[in-house]
C-alpha cells in the first residue's frame, strides 16, 4: 500500500486556521493571500567506531501568512493553533504590507507586486515515493544496522576510525489561498553515510574515504536494499583508501578528465543549478549569496556549454530531494528544459520573477524551509540529460590516453557570479592509455563554467546515470537550507587545467 498523509498531521486544524486567516486578510483588503502550515520533522543518529555517539530528533511546527496588500508583500508567523491567533497573524501580514509600501514609495520606487497567473486546482494531496518511513523503524534496529556496517570496515586492515551518520526528514505541508488552491503534502527524504579514516602510523599521514550513496527521496527500504548496493560499496572501501594513502601528487597541468557521476552533480549544483535561479540573474541575491554571470538578456544565445549539453529543471522526478507535487505558491510542478544543445534556454522561477520576465507562469520553484520564513525561489531537481546510445564509463576511460577520472564529492570552490571554480574528489584515478593506472592525491580541477561545459566532448548513456544530491544547500538572508537532487551520467572533458593543491596552498 502507498504511504499516505500522517494522521497526526491531518489532526491539526489545518483548514480551519487557514479559513480564518484568509478571511482576514481578504476583508483587510489583501490582493492576494497564502496560508502555509508546516510540521518539518528532522532525526540525525551517529555512531563513532560502531558505537553510538548521539542522536537529535527535533519537530518544527508552525503556521505563516503571506499577502501582497497595496502592491507589496506582507508576511507574519504564528504557532499558536487558534482561530483568532491565525486571523491576528493575518493582520500582521496585512500591517507589514502596509509599512512596506510606505517604504518603498519613500525610496521614489513605484514597483508594484504582481504575481503570474496560476490555474486554482480546488484540494490535492500529494505523497512522495517511498515503501517503509524511517520514524517507523526502532531506534536500535538503526543502530545495529550501521554498527554492523562499522565493524565490516574496522575489521579490514589499515581502517582506525569510522563514523556514521543516518539523517532522516518528514516534512508536512498544508497550503491554502485565497484563489481556491488547496494542498497537503508529505515528503520523506534520507540521508546515510560512512566515513572511513585510515592512518599511516609511520608518516602520520592520515586520509579519509565517504560511501558514495547520494541522499535520497526514499524510506528505510534504501538501506535494506532497494536502489543502492551498499554491500558492494563498503567492501571497496578498505582497499581503496590504502591505496589513496599512499598514492604519488598530481602533476598539474592539462589532462583529459573523466568525472563520474558522484562527483559531476555537486559541478551542476554549483555552476548551472545556481546560476540559473532567475532572482539571481536579476540580481536580487547579490547581498549574500551572489548574482550570475547568465543574465536574463542571455536568455537563447548565451553558449553555456558543448552542444552534447542538455539540461533539465523538473520538480517532478521519483525519489527527487527536490520533488513535490506542488511548491509554496500553490504551482503544480513541472519539467523543462534550461540548456538545450548548449545554449540557454530556461530559468527557474517563482511567480514574481515570472511575472517581471513576462513568462505566461512560475515553474514551481517556490519554497520555504519552515513555517517562520517566507518561500524564495529554490533550486529545482536540475540535471544533465545522459546520451541516449552513449557508453558506459569504461568505453569513456577508453578513449583518454592520459587523463584522470573523479570520483565522489569534496571540496568546492566558486565566485559569487557563479562561473571561475575548482572542485576536488574524494578519488582522484590516472588514466593511461584508457585504462585506469593508480590514484593520484592532491587533486583539484579548475575552470570557468562555458569552458568546462564547453569542453564536454563526450556524455555516458543511461546505464551510468545516478541521481546525486544534498540536503543542504544554503540560500537568502534569513539562511533558509533546502534539499535538491541532481541527475548525471559519467561525462568526459577535454583539455582540463588540473591544479596541484598542495603546491598551491604553499604559495
Amino acid at each position: 500500500m502507498p504511504p499516505s498523509i500522517d494522521e497526526s498531521f491531518l489532526a491539526l486544524p489545518l483548514r480551519q486556521l487557514a479559513d480564518a486567516a484568509l478571511a482576514r486578510a481578504k476583508a483587510l483588503g489583501a490582493e492576494h493571500a497564502d496560508f502555509r502550515f508546516e510540521r518539518v520533522r528532522s532525526a540525525n543518529w551517529m555512531l563513532r567506531n560502531a558505537r553510538p555517539a548521539g542522536s537529535s530528533d527535533v519537530t518544527d511546527t508552525g503556521y505563516a501568512v503571506r499577502v501582497v496588500h497595496g502592491g507589496s508583500w506582507g508576511f507574519a508567523a504564528g504557532v499558536d493553533l487558534t482561530m483568532d491567533a491565525a486571523a491576528r497573524v493575518a493582520g500582521q501580514a496585512v500591517a507589514m504590507a502596509k509599512l512596506s509600501a510606505k517604504i518603498s514609495a519613500a525610496s521614489g520606487s513605484t514597483a508594484r507586486v504582481e504575481l503570474a497567473p496560476e490555474p486554482s486546482y480546488g484540494e490535492q494531496t500529494w505523497v512522495s515515493s517511498y515503501e517503509i518511513n524511517p520514524f517507523d523503524i526502532p531506534d536500535a534496529e538503526k543502530t545495529a544496522l550501521f554498527a554492523d556496517w562499522s565493524e565490516r570496515l574496522l575489521a579490514a586492515p589499515g581502517i582506525s576510525y569510522v563514523d556514521t551518520r543516518l539523517w532522516a526528514v518528514q516534512e508536512n505541508k498544508f497550503y491554502a489561498d485565497t484563489a481556491g488552491t488547496v494542498t497537503t503534502q508529505q515528503r520523506v527524504r534520507i540521508n546515510p553515510e560512512l566515513t572511513a579514516t585510515a592512518v599511516d602510523s609511520a608518516s602520520g599521514r592520515f586520509d579519509t574515504m565517504n560511501t558514495l550513496a547520494p541522499p535520497a527521496g526514499r524510506g528505510w527500504e534504501y538501506l535494506t536494499g532497494t536502489g543502492y548496493d551498499w554491500d558492494a560499496d563498503l567492501e571497496q572501501i578498505p582497499s581503496l583508501l590504502a591505496e589513496k594513502l599512499a598514492a604519488p601528487s598530481v602533476e598539474a597541468g592539462a589532462y583529459d578528465l573523466v568525472v563520474d557521476p558522484s562527483n559531476l552533480w555537486l559541478t551542476i549544483h554549483e555552476s548551472i543549478g545556481h546560476a540559473t535561479e532567475l532572482d539571481r540573474a536579476l540580481g536580487y541575491e547579490a547581498a549574500f549569496a551572489g548574482t550570475s554571470f547568465a543574465t536574463f538578456d542571455q536568455l537563447g544565445k548565451l553558449k553555456y556549454g558543448s552542444p552534447l549539453m542538455n539540461v533539465t529543471g523538473d520538480r517532478t522526478v521519483e525519489h527527487g530531494l527536490a520533488t513535490t507535487g506542488f511548491d509554496d505558491e500553490g504551482v503544480r510542478t513541472q519539467s523543462w528544459d534550461v540548456v538545450r544543445d548548449g545554449t540557454l534556454v530556461g530559468y527557474q522561477m517563482d511567480r514574481r520573477t515570472a511575472r517581471l520576465q513576462g513568462f505566461d507562469r512560475s515553474n514551481g520553484c517556490a519554497f520555504a524551509d519552515s513555517s517562520s520564513h517566507v518561500p524564495i525561489q529554490r533550486m529545482a531537481n536540475v540535471s544533465l540529460q545522459p546520451d541516449p546510445q552513449g557508453p558506459d564509463t569504461a568505453g569513456l576511460i577508453a578513449g583518454v590516453e592520459r587523463g584522470i577520472y573523479a570520483v565522489g564529492r569534496n571540496s568546492w570552490s566558486i565566485d559569487m557570479q557563479r562561473y571561475n571554480f575548482q572542485f576536488t574528489a574524494q578519488r582522484f584515478f590516472r588514466i593511461e592509455n584508457g585504462r585506469l593506472a593508480g590514484q593520484l592525491r592532491d587533486v583539484a580541477y579548475q575552470a570557468t563554467t562555458t569552458d568546462f561545459w564547453g569542453s564536454m566532448e563526450a556524455v555516458g548513456g543511461p546505464q551510468t546515470y545516478v541521481l546525486g544530491g544534498t540536503f543542504m544547500c544554503g540560500k537568502a538572508q534569513p539562511g533558509q537550507a533546502a534539499a535538491v537532487s541532481h541527475g548525471c551520467p559519467s561525462a568526459l572533458f577535454r583539455g582540463v587545467n588540473i591544479l596541484n593543491t598542495t603546491a598551491e596552498a604553499g604559495r
